[in-house]
């Protein structure tokens, strides 16, 4: 488990720096303005349906319904089941696609209402639009993604989504070196999300994945209904931090600027996030599957109370980090070209916001697995749910009152009440079980952190405001380096952790 969490971490983590790559390009291409927040909204679009279908979303119905397949009917009968999903979702999506272009401007008011009267709403139209044949790739990509991980196999779905965000970056990159009017550039950007979606299925199919899931059919039968009925809520579930900034998005169209600054703040929660929570939904999924279908108390228990022990290491020390280092970080990535200071300011005191819902969206990601492998995708859809309303509810009042921040800080406190939902849920129904020594570590990990956290705090003053380039680089990599390393020794000294015990994990066999 530590062996697998590892790979899809390293590949998410690679990801998420060419994302940041790719982001910082986007802030010097297009700044902040019209231009940019018509690019955003649309990109953002596309981004929850990547995620309400990728990055282990699938996972929640796909691995528990292929794996029991496979357990009564044998292999070919799971490639046959496999073949009627990708056909049904490749056919559905290409359908759904098409249906969205049309009503494309209803779409963007809705999730940007502050566009409305507007030129950034036709703007934001035609984006969106262009985006969509993403929409058709990424159908069988995540099919034959989630296959390669129902078998063990998560080496190609960890890292094939970095030829998305290569793809990006290389038309970023000659679009600034052209020069190109930032409406122009957004509009050819716009149209590489497709191209990029296309690369990463062609890559899949190279490696022969598609014979995982033949002969390829279209089928609504039963047992395909059956599955769907599970697949979709726990496909929406598995997005819940993405419906949340959809939830920020709607009420900050209506402050110029503020749903960028919201977007590049969130890409920072994104990448602690990515490398926790995406790789807790791939790996324990078919983990807990197993366990559950098998009746495995002590394997259950071994794999939970092993999921929130990563949790809480990573997740913890992460937002206090973010917290303490965000403008300091905001201005070492995004503080160039049409990015000014301004905007650094701004969107740091939303990362701050943003940050505490961190380990909430962590935990959620630690705890819906549970629920996934009892078959069970409504009670997660229900937290999610529930979060939104609550977000939207408080984004009302605190946009108006603190504008970015107030929204910022309704997006935690929606992630924190569905975290609080399903754990309250989870605990009446079937009681997460964790071990004695998830009880003795977890105490160790947060008293680690907090120690941490004081250590940042200390060494603010070290940053130089007038500092630039390489000197801001190095102050805030010595700072970061140094949290770290703090961090790990603190945790071999308090017991919370063994780096003998890690190393003597990852080379047993698998």
């Amino acid at each position: 488990m530590i062996r697998s969490f590892l790979t899809v971490s390293t590949g998410t983590l690679a990801s998420r720096l060419l994302g940041f790559a790719r982001d910082s390009m986007i802030a010097a291409l297009l700044g902040t303005g019209a231009v940019a927040d018509a690019f955003l909204a649309a990109f953002q679009l596309v981004n929850v349906v990547r995620r309400l279908l990728s990055e282990g979303a699938l996972n929640a119905a796909l691995i528990p319904a292929w794996l029991r397949v496979r357990e009564r009917e044998g292999e070919q009968a799971a490639a046959a089941f496999a073949g009627r999903v990708l056909g049904t979702v490749s056919a559905a999506l290409i359908a759904i696609s098409i249906g969205i272009a049309l009503v494309m401007p209803l779409i963007i008011t809705i999730i940007a209402p502050g566009f409305l009267g507007s030129g950034t709403l036709d703007l934001a139209v035609e984006n969106a639009r262009l985006m969509l044949p993403y929409l058709a790739f990424a159908g069988p990509v995540t099919v034959l993604m989630g296959l390669l991980n129902a078998q063990g196999r998560f080496a190609l779905t960890a890292f094939s989504p970095l030829l998305f965000n290569i793809a990006l970056i290389a038309a970023i990159a000659a679009l600034l070196l052209w020069h190109a009017d930032a409406a122009l550039a957004a509009w050819m950007l716009a149209a590489t999300v497709g191209v990029a979606g296309l690369l990463q299925l062609l890559m899949l199919l190279s490696q022969r994945s598609a014979r995982l899931a033949t002969p390829l059919r279209v089928s609504l039968d039963n047992e395909m209904r059956a599955f769907f009925a599970k697949a979709v809520p726990g496909m929406i579930a598995s997005s819940g931090p993405q419906w949340l900034m959809v939830a920020g998005a709607i009420i900050a169209s209506a402050t110029p600027s503020a749903v960028s600054w919201l977007y590049f703040a969130n890409r920072l929660i994104e990448l602690p996030l990515g490398i926790v929570g995406v790789a807790m939904g791939t790996v324990l999924v078919p983990e807990l599957t197993r366990a559950v279908a098998g009746g495995a108390r002590d394997a259950v228990a071994h794999a939970e109370s092993r999921a929130l022990e990563l949790a809480t290491g990573l997740a913890l020390p992460a937002t206090l980090g973010l917290i303490v280092l965000a403008e300091p970080i905001v201005r070492l990535l995004f503080e160039h070209g049409a990015f000014g200071a301004d905007d650094s300011t701004a969107t740091a005191h939303a990362l701050m916001w943003l940050a505490l819902g961190l380990p909430a969206h962590v935990l959620i990601k630690a705890l819906s697995p549970a629920f996934y492998a009892r078959s069970d995708t409504m009670t997660p859809l229900l937290a999610t749910a529930k979060g939104f309303v609550v977000a939207v509810a408080l984004a009302v009042l605190l946009g108006h009152l603190f504008g970015a921040s107030g929204i910022a800080a309704s997006i935690a406190a929606g992630a924190w009440s569905s975290a609080l939902s399903l754990l309250r849920k989870g605990t009446s129904e079937f009681g997460f079980s964790v071990d004695a020594a998830a009880r003795k570590r977890l105490p160790r990990i947060v008293l680690a952190a907090a120690v941490m956290g004081a250590l940042l705090w200390l060494t603010t003053g070290l940053f130089p405001a007038e500092a630039h380039g390489l000197i801001r680089f190095i102050v805030l990599g010595l700072q970061i380096g140094a949290g770290i390393a703090v961090y790990g020794l603190l945790l071999q000294v308090l017991g919370a952790a063994s780096l003998r015990e890690a190393v003597n994990a990852l080379r047993r066999p698998a």
